[in-house]
């Protein structure tokens, strides 16, 4: 989700779709599962190509969710995913976060994976997710904090990657640290009752490290991040620099990676 200004840093190239569609409720919402019930009513903000979406359908099961996206376009990349596992069970509405086009009270559950770190007003974003909640029910989210990546080897173009990241996002109106940040903008938002939480990915095997460093190395070359990067004062030479330091990290024997991210279950 965009909105209140914001642009959305990695855009939809296949290369950070094919990183999207490696998300599952397991390794991406684990945080709220436990809180799932048959029968909920589920609105996912953001769902992005629909891979976790799809997932939460089948927890809440015969209930219904909702996935929400801020344009038709990004929508139907979910549409696309639901379709092809074969749900019934799972809408579609096309909407900004900050300004959700549901009445009060209309959600048992609302969900955000990797959202508040995009947006222009994540503490507006926070209230309306709030508001569209039950009496009773969970706000539920997660995102990552860029800051806190850490990997081994060290390796100065990765260093430098992170460095650029950091810049775009944040002129694109985003807050790429923003796991640390999300129980102060709960508070914010008017939430008493939080439990904040964190969990990482690690990507520490051969293959693990070919896909996710090869996914970087392709991404940094021809997502919406290089023609930013390109247009902020980055060469081409620069970013094929960054692409081969990825390569060169996924091909260490030792070679390890660790994201971090934050989390809350926020009770209404």
């Amino acid at each position: 989700m965009t909105g209140k200004d914001a642009v959305y840093t990695h855009g939809h190239h296949e290369s950070v779709l094919r990183s999207h569609r490696w998300r599952t409720a397991e390794n991406s919402a684990a945080h709220l599962l436990p809180y799932l019930r048959a029968g909920m009513t589920l609105l996912d903000v953001g769902c992005g190509p629909g891979t976790i979406t799809a997932d939460l359908a089948e927890h809440v099961a015969p209930g219904t969710v909702t996935a929400a996206e801020i344009s038709e376009e990004a929508l139907g990349l979910a549409r696309a995913e639901v379709e092809r596992r074969g749900h019934s069970g799972v809408e579609f509405s096309v909407a900004d976060v900050h300004e959700l086009r549901f009445p009060d009270d209309t959600f048992d559950v609302v969900h955000a994976h990797q959202v508040l770190q995009h947006v222009g007003d994540p503490v507006l974003a926070l209230r309306e997710m709030r508001r569209v909640c039950r009496p009773g029910g969970i706000v539920a989210v997660r995102d990552s904090d860029y800051t806190a990546f850490t990997w081994f080897p060290e390796m100065p173009e990765l260093d430098e990657w992170l460095d650029l990241y950091l810049r775009l996002a944040r002129a694109n109106g985003g807050e790429p640290d923003a796991g640390r940040r999300l129980l102060s903008w709960a508070h914010a938002a008017g939430f008493t009752d939080v439990s904040a939480t964190s969990s990482t990915w690690c990507f520490a095997t051969p293959e693990d490290r070919a896909w996710w460093g090869g996914m970087w190395a392709e991404r940094i070359l021809k997502s919406d991040m290089a023609r930013q990067a390109l247009a902020s004062g980055s060469t081409e030479e620069d970013l094929r620099r960054l692409s081969e330091g990825w390569r060169a990290w996924a091909g260490e024997r030792d070679g390890w990676l660790s994201l971090l991210h934050g989390e809350l279950i926020c009770r209404v």
